[in-house]
């Protein structure tokens, strides 16, 4: 996730998906399709937005 953070990239595919949470490309993909990962379609390719994949492991946690 950290690799993630330091690019300057607006994109990331799946298979950066897949890398930075270690998980199989079908979760990803299952994820999409879903909705729960965000995507944008440009042409005939399914891109994440790198922000918006980041602010879904974000830690929200504030101490009062």
């Amino acid at each position: 996730m950290d690799d993630l953070r330091r690019r300057r990239s607006l994109v990331i595919t799946r298979q950066e998906a897949t890398e930075a949470l270690g998980v199989d490309p079908r979760t990803i993909t299952v994820g999409i399709e879903d909705g729960t990962i965000p995507s944008v379609k440009i042409g005939r390719r399914i891109v994440i937005p790198r922000e918006k994949f980041l602010a879904l492991f974000a830690d929200d946690t504030t101490a009062d």
